[in-house]
């Protein structure tokens, strides 16, 4: 299982399509976290000021149609993931299929990233 973090009403526009997010056009892949701990530290050091529901996908690698290659972050890790932390990278849009779950981030009143939660 890979995450991937997303505002909710990125996700929901095009819900026919495959998901890609800017950073595909951008960077050439979908930034995706190897565990929970990672994606919210990105939550929090990325996506503190987002407005609205920050969710993260569940996405099962092996079922997707792209390729998946794990590297490490560029140029560094978010404060407090290590050094040495690999990151899945998507290197072609999401296929819908592929995202078994979401979860909702908690975020407290500073709006930081605290928990992930079932999303209802």
């Amino acid at each position: 299982m890979i995450f991937h973090l997303v505002p909710l009403d990125d996700w929901l526009r095009d819900p026919d399509r495959p998901y890609a997010p800017s950073s595909l056009a951008e960077d050439g892949f979908v930034h995706c976290a190897p565990d929970e701990a990672v994606a919210l530290a990105v939550a929090d050091a990325f996506y503190r000021g987002t407005p609205g529901p920050l969710m993260v996908l569940l996405i099962d690698e092996e079922a997707l149609e792209a390729r998946v290659l794990w590297e490490d972050a560029d140029p560094v890790p978010p404060p407090g993931v290590p050094q040495e932390t690999r990151f899945p990278h998507v290197y072609g849009r999401v296929n819908r299929s592929a995202v078994v779950g979401m979860l909702e981030v908690q975020r407290d009143a500073e709006g930081r990233a605290v928990a992930l939660a079932v999303w209802s």
